[in-house]
């Protein structure tokens, strides 16, 4: 779909403002710190644990949305052989919190780094989670650095993981990086991790993973207003995501290996719902031969295509139930029969985004031990059995809040304009009630719900003209109707 960007007048971003304020104090998200977090915080940050490892000549960088600040990982890629190293360095956020102490104790109230349209509420404070843990440019800081060994196809031949102490040298953007790349200026490091990148893409293809190449909608702001856009990932957040990815399954083969651990799983999705969508690509006329795999399938999509943009926004359903998956032998806590991410086709841990979520720490620290011969500490040991429950509640909320600050962004634009027409594509349409489905609107960037009051079936996957009938941003509702 075409982006629009489409800001909120002054006085509305004022509302809005008062809204979210409104809805953190509804949701009771902690926005303010203790006085002993902060002062913990204060004291960890000047005299961080730094291991004696020094890998700071590294020439590491960081890639992030522009204006990031809470900086998890950073990466150097040198050709080995005939094949590649991949030294990934992650934020050891352990080297600032003591278990059981405040920062600790917050951490786990908060979950998860929460983000608001005027705010993000983080896990820890900014002295850590944007100063002295975060992997800044020219700063020395402690991480968990990864050697990855890849074979001339991007196949894993050794994974290991020490502590170090590390210095990112550039902070660098998606969008800069695939202008370097598509221009032919890019240097040696961006030009391997567009390589390694499409490398781990086959592997993925190979594996029978599969991603779903969806457009984003997203709050930004803009000129003190905000507006909600459209955003198509470029394939070089797809070969960045590569990386975090490769790192993630190496640290569940190390978990499952050692009999401890801590896994983010998905389940294969049942054949009833490989058969709905079956259904739905015949409605959308989308091509599916009895004997093309569903991921193959998925790769020969276009998602600039209307009929496969919804297509692929019915594939979604395959993603519900996602989760974590914490075991330990010792303790009598067996690895799940299947420790698979159905997306990803293989074991999988959230271990690359400490400075976010509070079970990436734990992952780590299991990591580091597994890899040194040492035993597990005890507090990160102790605490795995809650991790999956804790970190669901986590998700849960985080999905909470984007959903309730889209929907509320979305009212306001269309507020005061309700009898208005607008250009849509149907992209989702209720099987049981074929006449209440969900609409895109080709501008503004709205995804909100259409109701046909039993008229007649809305057609999946087409274009139509609808009139918005409710726009209320007391209650974040948008709906629509066909014309």
């Amino acid at each position: 779909m075409p982006r629009r960007h489409l800001r909120v007048r002054a006085a509305e971003t004022a509302r809005i403002n008062t809204e979210l304020a409104e809805l953190r104090s509804r949701l009771e998200i902690r926005t303010e710190w203790p006085a002993d977090v902060l002062a913990e915080a204060e004291r960890t940050a000047s005299l961080p644990r730094l291991p004696e490892l020094d890998a700071t000549d590294l020439e590491l960088f960081t890639l992030d949305p522009p204006g990031s600040l809470d900086l998890d990982q950073a990466m150097h890629l040198a050709r080995r052989g005939s094949g590649y190293r991949v030294h990934y360095a992650i934020a050891d956020v352990a080297a600032f919190v003591t278990p059981g102490g405040a920062l600790d104790t917050e951490a786990h109230r908060r979950i998860q780094t929460l983000y608001f349209p005027d705010r993000n509420v983080p896990l820890h404070p900014a002295r850590l989670s944007e100063g002295a843990a975060s992997l800044l440019p020219g700063e020395r800081r402690p991480a968990l650095l990864w050697q990855l060994d890849l074979d001339a196809d991007g196949a894993v031949l050794l994974a290991d993981v020490r502590r170090a102490q590390v210095r990112s040298h550039r902070r660098l953007d998606y969008a800069g990086v695939q202008r370097a790349v598509d221009s032919g200026a890019a240097d040696r490091q961006l030009g391997l991790l567009a390589e390694i990148g499409k490398l781990r893409e086959a592997q993925e293809q190979a594996r029978g993973g599969v991603s779903l190449p969806l457009p984003e909608q997203e709050v930004a702001t803009e000129d003190g207003g905000y507006r909600l856009a459209y955003r198509a990932p470029l394939p070089a957040d797809g070969w960045n995501a590569q990386i975090s990815l490769l790192t993630g399954m190496a640290a569940a083969e190390l978990m499952l290996d050692a009999g401890v651990g801590l896994l983010r799983t998905l389940p294969a999705a049942p054949e009833s719902a490989y058969a709905r969508l079956r259904r739905v690509a015949r409605a959308l006329h989308v091509d599916w031969p009895d004997r093309m795999p569903y991921p193959e399938l998925i790769r020969s999509l276009d998602p600039g295509r209307t009929a496969d943009a919804a297509f692929l926004n019915e594939c979604t359903g395959l993603l519900r139930g996602a989760g974590y998956q914490a075991f330990d032998a010792a303790r009598g806590i067996r690895p799940p029969a299947d420790p698979g991410h159905a997306a990803l086709a293989a074991p999988y841990a959230h271990c690359t985004a400490p400075l976010r979520r509070l079970g990436d720490r734990y992952a780590q620290e299991i990591c580091a031990a597994v890899a040194g011969g040492a035993d597990v500490p005890g507090w990160a040991q102790e605490a795995l059995a809650e991790m999956p429950g804790l970190m669901g509640s986590g998700d849960r909320r985080a999905h909470e809040v984007e959903r309730a600050c889209v929907d509320m962004v979305e009212a306001e634009l269309l507020r005061g304009r309700v009898g208005e027409d607008f250009e849509a594509v149907v992209i989702d349409v209720d099987e049981r009630r074929p006449h209440l489905g969900t609409v895109q609107l080709r501008e503004p960037a709205v995804v909100a719900k259409c109701d046909g009051d039993g008229g007649g079936s809305l057609p999946l996957g087409e274009r139509i003209r609808v009139r918005l009938t409710t726009a209320d941003p007391a209650t974040r509702t948008v709906r629509f109707a066909p014309v």
